[in-house]
């Protein structure tokens, strides 16, 4: 492959604090794979759901295919994500806690051309943890340490 496809979710680090992450696989259609390979995929509004047992992603848009035809994909449809048993079981008794998501934070192409999506369990922040978090990016830009 000629470039890496690293499509992350930016507002999720401002918006959550990150308790712990996964890497899962996603079931895609081949319009679906062929327009992240071209990075249309938007992350910002995403969020995990379990509906019977299996984990979904929801609100994850994957643009249409530019060149496909009639048989392009839905662009919001919920999308299988792929994990081990004992990792959604973990996953689900965690949830249960009272303030507790799970948000995809980032997709991503692998080394075997396959592709991932990280998922991290999240609790969300407050007015005053955006402000502190604002205040250390404010100060990491100044000291130029990006």
């Amino acid at each position: 492959m000629s470039r890496t496809i690293d499509i992350s979710n930016r507002r999720a680090s401002f918006e959550f604090f990150f308790l712990e992450t996964h890497t899962a696989g996603i079931v895609l259609t081949g319009t679906e794979i062929k327009s992240i390979r071209d990075g249309k995929a938007n992350l910002t509004d995403a969020y995990c759901i379990f509906l019977d047992n299996e984990l979904y992603v929801h609100h994850l848009h994957i643009s249409p295919y530019e060149k496909g035809t009639y048989a392009n994909h839905n662009p919001v449809r919920d999308r299988k994500l792929l994990l081990q048993k004992r990792e959604l079981k973990k996953l689900a008794a965690k949830l249960k806690d009272q303030g507790l998501t799970i948000i995809p934070t980032r997709l991503f192409i692998n080394e075997n051309g396959l592709c991932k999506m990280e998922i991290a369990l999240a609790k969300g922040k407050k007015l005053y943890d955006k402000r502190d978090s604002i205040k250390e990016r404010d100060l990491k830009r100044g000291r130029g340490e990006e």
